[in-house]
């Protein structure tokens, strides 16, 4: 029985735009995107809180075949994003191979076929060659566990799923954590509401945002001479890549973000009390450095308060903290982050054999590249496991896999392979190479973030240069894996 579709991509944000983009210039039209939202987009999409926007600037945060956009600031709005997104599905003519408002419920790899069995929560099964999760890292929001939420009276909402209904004019305000989302709404809630109550387990370091419009004159320029852009471009990429020794290989060089942190903090905020409650109590890097230039101004506001203590609960009129004292609010909103090492879920993946993706990632997730796992043949992932980055585009690395994962594809196409599956002892060396430069990095030092699981293991950061990583996904090594016709 031959499969629906040669190719299904699950996720129409940046990775699987750009590999379905990728996969069309190929010559590969018979794919399929499944796609659980509206729109494409993926995180650009879902994150509409206000003063959304990206932290890496605009003209490197695109893809590198789409790279001459009107962007009308350094550093775009969400909105503007999205709207890109939108534009390249148009221009490439992916919206028809979309699926939307869909999702997988479950994946099986079919041993005697070579081909994966995907099934839809709506019970529509299909069937592919090729398998390509283009999931991300950041779709799914992380919900504190706070005892007698179900009590409060008031609404609550994490910033990843806003509720636009809400209006917070004259209301008390309760933010929970201070994270890339909080650092942005947070300015913004503080301009309507009456009172704004931030709970924060650990500060954040802050830097200030370089960001500005791009004038008139400008976009003319970059109309009339592109190479203008690209140059830009590659002179973005050459300054963020070399902060990735300040994370690994010269620790020494972060003090210039410390010293940066610090002139920051002391221009913007004038209360000692305050700068000592915003002064994280860990190496800088060890968690994302965040960029803002309105954050600190909004928390020196009169009605704005910052409170270090924990959340012992919380009942109808608001939270109490773990100092015991009662906090009313009207209005909760998480700034918690996402589930970001929770790789895949909900939906369960079967390999060769009946293995279960999520059995064999009970002790961290692990992948060669971060696209391909032993016992899971046809199977690719963008944007898998430590693959992320604290200092520069993911976008690059999403091209670099794409580029791996298309001369994959068009190697079963052209020998005619049932399967192609990544070697144990390839997947094993590989990730025992990572782990152990992760542990020389300062994310490895003294704090527990999003990049870590439960135990502490780093299954999200790609611990060295992207040229690197470049390097390593322009060729396939046929070696490293086994090719079954």
């Amino acid at each position: 029985m031959s499969p629906t579709h040669q190719v299904i991509i699950i996720g129409a944000g940046f990775g699987g735009l750009g590999m379905a983009i990728r996969l069309k210039e190929q010559g590969q039209d018979d794919l399929l995107l499944i796609e659980k939202g509206h729109d494409v987009g993926g995180c650009w999409r879902d994150n509409t809180y206000p003063g959304a926007a990206c932290d890496v600037p605009s003209h490197l945060y695109s893809y590198s075949f789409e790279r001459h956009y009107p962007w009308s600031r350094r550093f775009a709005p969400q909105q503007e994003i999205f709207a890109y997104q939108q534009y390249c599905a148009r221009k490439y003519d992916i919206y028809r191979h979309i699926r939307f408002n869909t999702e997988v419920a479950d994946a099986r790899y079919q041993d005697d076929a070579g081909t994966w069995q995907v099934t839809l929560t709506n019970g529509d099964i299909l069937t592919c060659k090729a398998l390509i999760t283009a999931t991300g890292q950041l779709n799914q929001p992380a919900y504190p566990p706070l005892a007698g939420i179900e009590d409060f009276q008031g609404a609550h909402f994490h910033s990843a799923r806003w509720n636009h209904d809400i209006d917070l004019t004259g209301k008390t305000v309760a933010v929970v954590g201070t994270g890339a989302s909080a650092i942005q709404f947070v300015p913004e809630v503080a301009k309507q509401a009456a009172r704004v109550k931030l709970f924060q387990r650990s500060a954040a370091h802050v830097i200030a945002k370089p960001d500005r419009p791009y004038h008139s004159l400008e976009h003319r320029l970059l109309k009339w001479l592109p190479a203008t852009q690209t140059l830009d471009r590659l002179r973005i990429y050459a300054a963020n890549e070399s902060r990735v020794l300040g994370f690994t290989s010269l620790q020494q060089a972060m003090k210039i973000y410390e010293w940066l942190f610090k002139r920051h903090l002391r221009k913007q905020i004038a209360d000692p009390a305050l700068r000592e409650k915003l002064t994280p109590d860990y190496p800088m890097g060890c968690k994302r450095i965040l960029m803002s230039n309105d954050y600190y101004p909004a928390l020196a506001k009169d009605h704005v308060d910052v409170i270090n203590h924990g959340i012992a609960s919380v009942d109808a009129t608001g939270l109490t903290d773990t100092d015991g004292t009662h906090h009313q609010a009207d209005v909760i909103i998480y700034g918690t982050g996402f589930r970001a090492t929770d790789f895949l879920t909900p939906m369960t993946v079967i390999g060769r054999d009946g293995q279960d993706l999520n059995q064999a990632w009970q002790d961290g997730a692990e992948a060669y590249l971060g696209i391909t796992v032993r016992g899971f043949p046809n199977l690719f992932m963008l944007y898998g496991p430590n693959t992320n980055l604290g200092h520069n585009s993911i976008i690059y690395m999403l091209e670099s896999q794409i580029h791996y994962v298309r001369q994959c594809l068009a190697e079963m196409d052209e020998q005619g392979l049932r399967a192609l599956e990544v070697r144990d002892t390839v997947q094993a060396q590989f990730n025992d190479d990572v782990q152990r430069k992760i542990r020389a990095t300062v994310w490895d030092k003294g704090c527990h973030s999003w990049y870590k699981t439960d135990s502490g293991k780093n299954t999200n950061n790609w611990p060295g240069f992207t040229f690197d990583y470049r390097r390593l996904t322009r060729h396939v090594n046929w070696s490293d894996y086994e090719l079954v016709r």
